[in-house]
């Protein structure tokens, strides 16, 4: 089965939304304190740094483009039924 790079994620006993990363390295980002859950052992790498780096900021750019996506879908909803 092949896998979505990022799922959003929510737990009813949590009020913070998460980004699940599901290639290496694999994490999960609290989107509202940005402290991440490494899930693979990361090595020393000034290349691996970048991708890091690099793997965090898309992060963030799909959690806002996931929170915008239902916004917007409310927004539609909403016309839908005149409100």
């Amino acid at each position: 089965m092949e896998l979505p790079k990022f799922l959003l994620a929510d737990n009813s006993d949590y009020e913070d939304a998460f980004v699940l990363h599901t290639d290496y390295p694999r994490f999960l980002m609290n989107m509202t304190t940005d402290e991440v859950e490494w899930f693979d052992e990361i090595d020393e790498d000034p290349d691996l740094e970048n991708i890091v780096k690099d793997l965090l900021e898309e992060a963030f750019q799909f959690f806002e483009n996931e929170i915008q996506a239902y916004e917007d879908e409310d927004d539609m909803d909403d016309e839908d039924y005149g409100l």
